[in-house]
């Protein structure tokens, strides 16, 4: 399998901090802030823009690699459906900047917990942050057949979301390449966005009868035998070779990959690891909030739901920053019943 994207979207050149602190104790260079947020794609920006209109010090910490940066344009947002999804990035960190935000380029490579309670990121470039509360927002990868073509036009012309990239691609010459269980359907999906839509087996199980009956109710073509590439010519998909060499003109191809999110600094914290419920890829396991049951710990985005899109992953951070905002408000409130209880 290929693993195509890495950490956290966004593209910020700011200029970081070198704090340098280190052991178990508070570094000297550390810098102290209320929420520190890891990944700066939509679901990490929309948490650090809520949390800077709740007046809370916020940091954005992004390695700069956005998952959806091979495509030009994004579907589905409302309002912005087909905007430059980077030119959302940029336009996203304005705002957050705006509230007193700060977003800064760098990778966190671990996350540990103070004795206060408070949690130490440190980034590769040797910075450190403690941080009253985190929300991580790293995203996922995407796993997929290690074929020849594939990555070359990963977000262009092979796909993975129908409604992301469905309109598009409608009334094209369609190949679905079959890699699970869940091929069939992904045929009988993409038949209402196109007439013309080939079903390659490739790895996926052979359908039972009712499902062959399914898919030729929907006129979808069944090809077995292994795919071998993606063809290409003059920047654009031009077919699918099977192993046998035998070559099928299509337009476009539909994989779905496995989604595994990116949970390595969680794990070390105590969080679960789930499946999801489609069988189709691992998130964060966490309630409705995005709380890990890890305490001080959100989370947000593909980080806790593999199948969510631009928009679904930016409300999931308004709603992980709302509930981590609520439980700020609860511990300053015991602060500062036990600061009137002290004898003067």
């Amino acid at each position: 399998m290929t693993n195509l994207t890495s950490t956290g979207p966004g593209t910020s050149r700011d200029t970081q901090d070198t704090g340098t602190g280190s052991g178990d104790g508070i570094g000297s260079g550390d810098v102290d802030i209320d929420v520190a947020v890891v990944g700066g794609g939509l679901a990490g920006l929309g948490a650090a823009l809520t949390l800077g209109r709740a007046r809370r010090s916020v940091l954005v910490i992004d390695a700069g690699h956005p998952r959806n940066a091979p495509a030009a344009h994004m579907h589905g947002y409302l309002t912005r459906d087909g905007e430059n999804p980077l030119e959302m990035l940029r336009l996203g960190r304005e705002e957050v900047r705006g509230y007193g935000g700060r977003v800064i380029q760098g990778t966190v490579v671990s996350i540990t917990r103070f004795p206060d309670g408070r949690l130490r990121l440190t980034t590769a470039e040797g910075a450190g942050y403690r941080a009253r509360r985190v929300v991580v927002a790293t995203g996922l990868v995407d796993e997929y057949p290690d074929l020849p073509g594939l990555r070359e036009r990963w977000g262009r012309d092979v796909v993975h979301c129908p409604y992301c990239f469905g309109w598009e691609l409608r009334e094209r010459a369609l190949a679905v390449l079959g890699t699970s269980p869940l091929a069939v359907m992904a045929a009988l999906m993409w038949r209402q966005w196109s007439g013309d839509v080939v079903l390659f087996l490739h790895t996926a199980p052979q359908p039972t009868a009712q499902q062959l009956a399914q898919l030729a109710a929907r006129d979808v073509t069944v090809i077995p035998g292994e795919v071998a590439a993606i063809e290409i010519d003059q920047d654009r998909v031009t077919g699918v070779r099977l192993a046998s060499g035998e070559v099928h003109p299509r337009d476009a191809v539909v994989v779905s990959p496995w989604f595994a999110a990116r949970h390595d600094l969680l794990a070390p914290l105590g969080a679960t690891l789930v499946e999801h419920p489609a069988g189709i890829g691992r998130q964060v396991q966490a309630d409705a909030s995005g709380f890990t049951g890890v305490p001080g710990v959100w989370v947000a985005g593909n980080v806790l739901d593999v199948t969510a899109g631009v928009m679904q992953s930016a409300a999931s951070g308004v709603t992980a920053a709302a509930a981590l905002n609520a439980d700020l408000t609860l511990e300053d409130t015991t602060r500062a019943g036990n600061s009137a209880a002290l004898p003067t």
